[in-house]
């Protein structure tokens, strides 16, 4: 039987805002793995230890070689490992790095693990900043490959994977409509909900993901089911968009259910492209969206028949 094994990391985030979102999506992708299977002998989250409960270890090197050294053991060559990165990354001019308290490590660092493995499938994803050279690196048979960028040179923090985790509860991302998400999926899904965000804010795009299945070193930005990049993503699930986030049966609560949590993804959007925007304009449109969403909980909990402040 396949078993899905997955390593979830959160490295270094610049800054305390930075830090809260992506430890947020590598919690939301933990509880999402597991409802959907992941056991948690199969699941290692590596981050910040404040994270009670939840986090294994710190997001180090030493305790991701320890990881994948565990995966290489108990995998077989049936099972498919998942690596998700969170965090930033940076370039120099010829190698990129996913940056961790502690050394970084390189795509080379990476795929000197991965090889250790016996599992003939590994779906790698780097949804930190300057993560396009990590494709070229771990391109090769049986891997997919994603990253959030398509250079080194994209250097901004990225939203792609906060995109990517929602994709596990978004029914719209669920194409092929078979209640599972492929990593096909998932990426489709982010890809298409950055470029909505920024041109909501009326900025240009300056972070473009790219996936690449087929171990020709060249990362796609348009893969799909039958195309030279997509085929292997496309069989690769690890959630299901029906059980991951359950919603209210009630049509109305399930509704403002739906609003509120576009109104946080929009404001989790907005937080990131802080720095591309005036900060008057990031100011006043951060606000906007914070009365927005209190007033939503607000009917929420009215319907609900809780007390409201």
């Amino acid at each position: 039987m396949l078993r899905a094994f997955l390593l979830i990391v959160v490295g270094l985030a610049g800054d305390p805002e930075h830090g809260e979102l992506f430890q947020k999506w590598g919690t939301a992708l933990a509880d999402a793995s597991e409802k959907v299977g992941v056991t948690r002998e199969r699941l290692v989250y590596l981050g910040e230890a404040k994270d009670e409960g939840r986090v294994h270890g710190r997001a180090t090197r030493d305790e991701i070689e320890k990881a994948l050294a565990g995966f290489a053991q108990a995998a077989g060559p049936d099972d498919v490992v998942y690596v998700v990165l969170f965090g930033h990354g940076s370039y120099d001019g010829q190698s990129a790095r996913f940056n961790l308290p502690g050394p970084d490590m390189t795509a080379a660092d990476f795929d000197r693990l991965l090889r250790r493995l016996r599992a003939r499938n590994v779906a790698f994803v780097n949804t930190a900043s300057s993560s396009g050279p990590f494709v070229e690196a771990l391109s090769a048979e049986g891997r997919t490959v994603i990253a959030a960028t398509r250079s080194g040179a994209e250097q901004f923090s990225t939203l792609f994977g906060g995109y990517f985790v929602e994709a596990f509860s978004a029914e719209a991302a669920d194409a092929d409509k078979n209640t599972r998400i492929s990593m096909l999926e998932a990426f489709q899904y982010a890809k298409a909900e950055v470029t909505r965000a920024y041109e909501r804010e009326g900025l240009l795009v300056v972070e473009h993901a790219v996936l690449d299945d087929n171990g020709d070193k060249i990362g796609s930005q348009t893969p799909s089911p039958t195309g030279a990049d997509g085929k292997l993503a496309a069989a690769l699930s690890l959630g299901s968009a029906a059980d991951a986030a359950p919603l209210p049966d009630d049509p109305r609560l399930r509704a403002l259910y739906l609003e509120r949590r576009e109104l946080e993804r929009r404001v989790e959007s907005l937080r990131l492209l802080k720095d591309s925007m005036p900060p008057a304009k990031y100011a006043s449109e951060l606000e906007r969206l914070v009365i927005e969403v209190a007033l939503k909980t607000r009917e929420i909990r009215k319907l609900e028949g809780a007390p409201t402040p």
